[in-house]
């Protein structure tokens, strides 16, 4: 026997157990869980990441946009830290609409980019300047798990019609089918591969929001607006890693700020969230209490969150919750429109003004 076989023994013999819980240590960290966490993230200042030609940059307060982080769980590790500090668990196929991660960044910034296009419609309409957008459909880009659309619909289609009726978008799509019945099955035309076709899909309980009082039907899609806009005022955004279309409130408000004399903020910090629609319509999103919670850190004082509308809204209720839970000293302030932002910021006194007194 040589000195390294009689070495290899001996630590063997006094030290197995810490070999082995090593061992086990090692593989629990390498293998990946189906789960996603869901934290609070970012509260962004707006302003650096839009800028409109022919606007100005002269904020004294913040406009913010809020975030939310999520994070794979990629080891039992972060399950137990996810565990321990209370944070959101998802199962993996629903958290990514059952894409794998590089479909799910690419969907994400697909919403993001759709989130800016909708901003600069709304803003520009909101201030009268001429913008012209043309809606062709909604692209699906991913199927939930408990889709009856799996086998008909595929990545890639472009739905342009229910039951006859012409879709232009995607929150045209949800408003058409949310109150329906699960079970029910629409007539879809789709546009696949430049081809026409017609789809009978049953429609389905979406059943991933656990806040839910009210069944919301649907197809079990996750979509974008298939859309082209064309503005005479250019809007450049620099959104970094932020995905998703939850920051299209804040980015109307920040266009609106830059294009229009004086300043919106009047020196407070407003944080918010909310999709925003070529229309002006604030629409629902997920992971509001997280994104209280950034406002709150960022020390803003009002926080913008979607209006509860219809019966299976409930950003405005869980704002207003995970405020009172935290002891956050921020005011909820829900909007169903652009305008609506719009008009809470004009009477809030200005902080400038105030100090001269």
């Amino acid at each position: 026997m040589t000195g390294v076989q009689r070495f290899v023994r001996r630590v063997w013999k006094h030290y197995k157990g810490w070999v082995l819980a090593a061992a086990v240590a090692a593989v629990l960290a390498a293998v990946p869980l189906p789960y996603y966490l869901f934290l609070p993230g970012s509260a962004d200042p707006v302003e650096p990441v839009v800028t409109v030609q022919g606007g100005h940059k002269d904020e004294r307060g913040k406009l913010l946009l809020t975030t939310v982080y999520s994070l794979p769980v990629n080891n039992v590790y972060v399950l137990a830290y996810g565990l321990v500090t209370g944070s959101e668990i998802e199962p993996r196929d629903r958290a990514t609409f059952g894409l794998d991660d590089e479909a799910y960044e690419a969907l994400m910034k697909q919403m993001m980019e759709g989130s800016q296009n909708s901003a600069v419609v709304a803003a520009l309409r909101f201030l009268g300047k001429p913008v012209r957008v043309v809606q062709k459909g909604v692209e699906v880009k991913g199927i939930l798990p408990e889709s009856a659309a799996k086998g008909r619909l595929q990545q890639g289609d472009v739905i342009t019609a229910v039951d006859g009726q012409t879709v232009a978008n995607q929150d045209q799509l949800v408003r058409d089918l949310k109150n329906r019945n699960p079970g029910q099955t629409v007539r879809l035309d789709v546009l696949r591969n430049g081809k026409s076709m017609v789809l009978t899909v049953p429609l389905v309980r979406l059943s991933g929001d656990k806040n839910q009082d009210a069944p919301q039907t649907g197809l079990g899609i996750q979509a974008v607006t298939v859309q082209r806009v064309e503005s005479p005022v250019r809007v450049d955004f620099q959104t970094g890693n932020i995905g998703g279309p939850s920051a299209g409130l804040m980015f109307a408000l920040e266009i609106i700020n830059q294009l229009t004399p004086g300043d919106l903020t009047g020196g407070h910090i407003i944080a918010g969230t909310g999709t925003m629609d070529v229309d002006g319509r604030v629409g629902q999103i997920g992971g509001v209490e997280h994104k209280v919670v950034a406002a709150q850190r960022a020390g803003a004082e009002v926080f913008f969150v979607p209006a509860d509308v219809n019966a299976q809204d409930h950003n405005e209720r869980d704002a207003k919750a995970a405020a009172g839970r935290i002891g956050a000293n921020l005011r909820i302030v829900p909007v169903r429109t652009l305008a609506d932002a719009v008009s809470f910021l004009q009477t809030l006194p200005d902080l400038a003004s105030s100090s001269r007194r």
